[in-house]
């Protein structure tokens, strides 16, 4: 199993969580913020969220990992909120 837990709502900002037994992984989510960000020639004011996450390299490999962090970051900048509904 997976859980994901967060301090954002208490002024985390970045932390790195500890996996529980039985758990394979747990994402941490920190408190979000607006940033200017610099993209395609030009500065536009973004939501950043610091994410965080541990997994047992004993049951799951580091490059599915990646691929599930890179999977998240896409969804979460693309109409998640929608495709959440859906």
């Amino acid at each position: 199993s997976m859980t994901i837990t967060s301090l954002g709502g208490i002024g985390g900002s970045f932390f790195t969580p500890i996996i529980n037994y039985p758990e394979v992984a747990i994402l941490g989510v920190g408190r979000s913020s607006r940033k200017n960000i610099y993209y395609e020639n030009k500065y536009q004011a973004r939501i950043m969220l610091p994410l965080s996450l541990s997994y047992d390299h004993r049951i799951i490999d580091g490059a599915e990992a990646a691929k599930f962090c890179n999977e998240l970051k896409e969804n979460l900048g693309k109409d998640f909120a929608y495709k959440l509904a859906v």
